[in-house]
């Protein structure tokens, strides 16, 4: 009898045990499936060969499109995403290693994968292109979906083909008046605007001259900053022996001018926010490529500079420069440098006051928290998140590339002040290490935290105003942690 009950207190007691292990594991354990995908899983689907290349190639040259053009790589695999989406291709795989795109399919068991690779071979900016090209896929993507694979090919083969709105001429114009709008900032004279203007004309023709004869962009943008570079020496060279142009007293913006309109600060925004979304090989990639360009652009000003010094003309930095900038001039400025950028890269004529607008209200916001967020890449952020949300509304509203807008509204903020003090101070003195240090660290500081600020302000926009669900869905799929 004494053995029975001890054997069921002894059961009793192992069901009790067993429960509570069981309870714990079930509070440690999860049930639920991971939050991150590894990666994408193969669909069963059936495609047709025929089909399947007909929609990898439509992405192919979406995809070329865009990223030629600057786009991030987030934004372009969501995009060739989408429309794969749209016309039945799931299961479909794309990388980007900032010179190529390569595209793969999984066609199911039965079925041999297809991957095929294209390689970006041309860089330029032409935002009229890009905007078509948007136009087109939120056709594809539309509620009233896709329409054939081959007339929407032929649709995109004739965006790509497609003339400049304008002639080439006009985009030296727009460079001109890109520098021009750099001196009136500053709050120079009449006298330096023409001046700042023709010396941009003729930097633009010097380095599309070296590009039709394959010179390297590296030697093209030492060219280009050493003849800008040159322009101001000449005219301090002039005040020197006594000859006075009126209204010539400041020639240091004609150099200022000239970096802002050489500096990369497209490559430094697509960059920042690559990084930020995890595409870190493409980012590194635009990074250096925005160092050697930034090199290409010192070394030139620091030859012309070597030079001058060592024969003996009282080249000078004008320290007022930074504290001459007004709210008036300050706008009036950035609203002509963006009409300046706006035709550099081909944007429509009709949105030109747009941008202006645009252009305008981000310097504003700069002028207005400069006083309260003096450290070194905090107000230029803050102005950079401005130019972020405008650039996505106005993408949203008017399929107007974020890109375009993102550098019209910052390109006025570039650090060309910063980073001309710094090459003249280390070309200046024995120790010209330890003095251009502090204007090389605000340089870097002011131009991170422009791409940050544009950044983090097109993704503030993004959840705020949020996506249709096929943009949504492809988002989510190409920032999935690989």
């Amino acid at each position: 009898m004494s053995k029975g009950i001890s054997y069921r207190v002894r059961e009793f007691q192992q069901r009790v045990s067993r429960s509570l292990i069981t309870m714990a594991g079930g509070a440690l354990r999860s049930n639920n499936a991971p939050t991150q995908l590894i990666s994408i899983p193969g669909s069963e689907q059936q495609l047709s060969q025929r089909h399947a290349r007909s929609v990898i190639d439509l992405c192919l040259r979406a995809g070329e499109a865009m990223l030629a053009t600057g786009a991030s790589a987030a934004d372009v695999v969501a995009t060739v995403l989408r429309i794969s989406t749209a016309y039945g291709v799931s299961g479909m795989h794309v990388d980007i290693t900032f010179t190529s795109l390569t595209v793969s399919v999984h066609r199911g068991m039965n079925e041999d994968p297809m991957s095929i690779m294209r390689i970006v071979k041309v860089r330029t900016i032409d935002y009229t292109r890009l905007q078509n090209v948007y136009w087109l896929i939120d056709q594809i993507t539309g509620p009233d979906g896709p329409g054939d694979v081959d007339e929407t090919r032929e649709q995109l083969g004739a965006i790509l083909t497609t003339p400049h709105p304008y002639r080439r001429w006009v985009v030296t114009a727009g460079k001109a008046i890109l520098a021009a709008g750099v001196v009136v900032i500053f709050d120079a004279s009449f006298v330096l605007v023409l001046v700042a203007a023709a010396s941009a004309a003729i930097s633009d023709l010097m380095t599309r001259r070296l590009g039709l004869w394959s010179v390297p962009a590296f030697f093209a943008q030492m060219a280009a900053a050493a003849v800008t570079t040159a322009i101001a020496v000449f005219m301090f060279w002039l005040r020197s022996v006594g000859i006075e142009i009126p209204g010539s007293n400041s020639p240091t913006v004609i150099v200022i001018a000239g970096i802002i309109m050489l500096l990369s600060g497209v490559g430094l925004t697509a960059s920042a926010s690559d990084a930020i979304g995890g595409y870190y090989v493409t980012a590194t990639a635009r990074g250096l490529e925005v160092i050697m360009m930034t090199l290409g652009l010192a070394v030139g000003i620091s030859i012309v500079l070597s030079i001058s010094l060592r024969l003996g003309i009282p080249v000078a930095v004008g320290d007022s420069l930074g504290e001459s900038r007004s709210l008036i001039s300050g706008m009036v400025g950035s609203a002509i440098i963006a009409v300046g950028f706006a035709l550099t890269s081909y944007v429509r004529l009709r949105l030109l006051p747009l941008m202006a607008i645009g252009a305008s209200l981000v310097f504003a916001v700069y002028w207005v928290v400069l006083p309260s967020a003096p450290e070194p890449g905090l107000a230029p952020a803050l102005a950079g998140t401005a130019a972020g949300v405008i650039s996505y509304l106005l993408y949203r509203w008017l399929k107007v590339p974020e890109g375009a807008t993102n550098m019209v509204g910052i390109i006025a903020l570039l650090p060309g002040l910063a980073l001309y003090r710094g090459i003249y101070a280390l070309m200046d003195s024995e120790f010209g290490v330890n003095e251009a240090l502090p204007a090389m660290v605000m340089a870097l500081a002011t131009g991170l935290g422009l791409a940050a600020g544009t950044t983090i302000g097109g993704f503030v926009a993004r959840r705020t105003f949020g996506f249709d669900r096929s943009a949504m869905l492809a988002l989510r799929r190409s920032r999935t942690p690989r």
